[in-house]
């Protein structure tokens, strides 16, 4: 393998190069062979004698090429300015050339490093398998994210809210620069160069297309915000909440980054929060994207320095370059809604029509996947009941309203129920990771039994499919006891 390892150039201002500490007993919990493909690794990696790929992802070896360090970044934290943070407990291996282009492996929970703060380092079994999990359902909802090749676990004891097992998850990216890198040189270290140099690097090597604009620091804070517009339209789409939308939690290429408290809606709640930690609800569902919009302006500050002298021209147009974010991000919302409604055309009153629809799930905690689901059998015939969909609101009266309405719109563009219900099961899935879903599996490793880490990842990895083979439960109503399930930071 070849590891070109560009963000180690950048020199020692920007990390620290250290080993990890290696989990004692590790042995396999999960892996994701078909990301290792993607990398362009045999099908026996895990497991060849001469790789010590357990060794390896546990923090005990490195392979040739590989250059471990630590990065260091800032940020604000529910708001607040948090001041030097970094990777606490991840330490990046390496970046490695792959088939799908250079990609930054990182290992998240190998133990202290200069940035721990008062943590240990160490990140426990059961967040490690939420994120693996999680990473690999994003990508196959095609989303932006990061990727997770494998989590490895040990009997080391960790301490959260009680007593845990360690564990160590191996992350795949093109890069896990945040906003968060750029903060730091611009308000903590105050190292203009520093600051220049990371900015000249985001271009040269994640946005050439910026290099030859007559303002590089503007156009690519446009290039961020247009993606991170998308992204945040994505996760509005599927019902996704991440929990802890903080500006170190923000990637620089759009990506989706860190899962801790995440967690897919159930019932519609626009102001549900995922976060047990969120006391004042700043990361809720319905508030993600004011808070994207929040974080961007926190970037575009940090890039003030390099403006020139003049503070309010160059605020001004930093402004202007993270504008077309507020008119992107409504945009990709309505036409994300339009096709989880089957319309193949854009009329006026779609977004009303969405919005009403979300109205009606709102006040009744409709769950969210299953209603998309349900719509696409949706029959325009006449005297079509409809149960299967309708029978999901108590206030029937007030669905047939609506009903009324949607089926003139789709006899307004002379849609086909059958093509329509093929465009829209393309769109809204069948399986997503519901908390007590990935609950299960967590219980389940705790016992020692990980069959069911792997038949929940083969499921949804095909997330738009029937998959009559799958388990009912797995796209089916949660169950009484999921309302009890908790997740915080430390998830």
């Amino acid at each position: 393998m070849r590891w070109p390892n560009r963000f180690s150039t950048l020199g020692p201002r920007y990390f620290t190069e250290l080993a990890a500490q290696a989990l004692p007993e590790p042995r396999w919990i999960a892996r994701s062979d078909e990301l290792a493909a993607d990398l362009g690794w045999p099908a026996d990696w895990a497991t060849r004698p001469d790789w010590r790929a357990l060794e390896v992802f546990s923090g005990a070896a490195t392979w040739p090429g590989m250059r471990p360090l630590a990065s260091v970044y800032s940020g604000h934290q529910f708001g607040v300015w948090a001041g030097q943070l970094g990777d606490g407990r991840a330490l990046l291996l390496g970046e490695v050339d792959a088939p799908i282009g250079p990609q930054e492996i990182q290992l998240k929970g190998s133990g202290l490093t200069p940035y721990s703060r008062m943590g240990d380092g160490r990140a426990v079994l059961r967040s490690s398998i939420r994120e693996f999990l999680c990473s690999e359902a994003m990508h196959h909802l095609g989303i932006p994210t990061t990727r997770a090749l494998a989590v490895i676990g040990s009997p080391l004891a960790v301490r959260r809210e009680k007593v845990e097992t360690g564990a160590v998850v191996t992350r795949v990216a093109p890069s896990f620069l945040r906003f968060g890198h750029f903060e730091h040189f611009a308000h903590t270290a105050q190292d203009l160069d520093a600051l220049r140099g990371l900015v000249d690097f985001a271009i040269e090597h994640h946005f050439p297309q910026c290099r030859e604009a007559e303002s590089p620091v503007a156009a690519l804070l446009s290039e961020v915000a247009r993606r991170t517009a998308k992204l945040i339209a994505a996760w509005q789409a599927v019902g996704f909440c991440h929990g802890v939308m903080n500006t170190d939690n923000m990637s620089l290429l759009g990506l989706t980054i860190d899962y801790g408290p995440f967690g897919f809606l159930d019932g519609f709640d626009p102001l549900h929060v995922c976060n047990h930690s969120d006391h004042q609800g700043r990361y809720a569902y319905g508030r993600q994207p004011g808070v994207a919009w929040w974080n961007l302006q926190a970037l575009a500050t940090a890039m003030l320095p390099l403006m020139g002298d003049d503070a309010e021209a160059a605020s001004d147009q930093l402004l202007d370059a993270i504008d077309p974010y507020r008119a992107e991000l409504p945009a990709a919302i309505e036409s994300n809604l339009r096709a989880k409604l089957g319309l193949s055309s854009a009329q006026e009153g779609d977004a009303a029509l969405a919005d009403d629809l979300l109205r009606l799930a709102t006040a009744e905690r409709t769950d969210y996947t299953i209603l998309w689901r349900r719509l696409a059998s949706f029959s325009t015939e006449p005297g079509a009941d409809n149960a299967v969909v309708r029978d999901l609101f108590v206030d029937r009266a007030a669905f047939d309203a609506w009903a009324q309405r949607y089926a003139a719109r789709l006899a307004a563009e002379s849609s086909l129920d059958a093509e329509r219900a093929l465009r829209m099961n393309a769109v809204n899935p069948k399986f997503v990771l519901r908390n007590h879903l990935c609950e299960s599996a967590i219980r389940a490793a705790d016992s020692g039994d990980l069959s069911e880490i792997e038949r929940l990842l083969k499921v949804l990895r095909r997330p738009f499919d029937e998959q009559a083979s799958a388990p009912r439960e797995y796209a089916d109503f949660p169950p009484d006891w999921a309302q009890g399930i908790e997740v915080s930071c430390s998830s």
